[in-house]
């Protein structure tokens, strides 16, 4: 198709900056594609799960998620529209999984041109496609904690493979809870810049 046919401004500089971080001309513009879009994807996956902590997670995976597929990108639609398709997704799998009491996932947000993007779950099933972003999700997180200083090593282990909570954690460890969630938040922040970097993070 005629990219710039039918895509707002910021979506055709959101096509120039894959582009380039396909190429492999410039790592910066990960970043930049981080930048733009890490608060919505945050705040519509806080809206889905109702928890500060759970919902930085999410967004770290739907990152890592969409940067290691990113040359499989096509320009039919826009980035964003994409990039939420893959936080929901994930999302909806985490959902699932917890059986968390959440809003109601029959809802939409705007993509770039305007344009509704429903959020619709047809059955409390794991598809076949949900099943491989959770096993791509462990994959994915297991190759960040290898990257991580071994103090946060354990904490996010406890953290994404063992799934327990903030306060689980901290009668684990032996720790004060505010000490637990400061390293957490420390350890989040690294690993959503192996996700900027990308190399050979992911």
């Amino acid at each position: 198709m005629e990219v710039g046919k039918q895509f707002s401004d910021k979506a055709l500089e959101d096509f120039r900056l894959i582009d380039l971080a396909v190429s492999g001309h410039d790592q910066q513009s990960y970043a930049d594609l981080m930048q733009r879009y890490k608060k919505p994807v945050y705040h519509m996956i806080l809206k889905m799960v109702r928890n500060v902590d759970d919902a930085e997670d999410l967004t770290i995976e739907a990152f890592a998620k969409a940067f290691k597929n990113l040359h499989k990108f096509k320009k039919d639609f826009t980035f964003s529209t994409w990039l939420f398709r893959i936080a929901t997704n994930n999302t909806i799998d985490f959902i699932r999984k917890k059986r968390l009491d959440t809003m109601s996932l029959d809802t939409s947000y705007k993509d770039d041109n305007g344009d509704s993007v429903s959020i619709d779950v047809q059955d409390k099933n794991l598809n076949p496609q949900e099943e491989a972003i959770k096993s791509q999700k462990i994959e994915l997180v297991r190759m960040f904690v290898t990257k991580l200083p071994a103090k946060y090593q354990r904490l996010v282990k406890l953290r994404y493979f063992d799934e327990l909570s903030y306060d689980e954690i901290a009668k684990e460890l032996e720790a004060p809870l505010g000490t637990v969630k400061a390293q957490l938040h420390r350890a989040r922040e690294l690993m959503y810049d192996l996700v900027k970097s990308k190399k050979d993070h992911i």
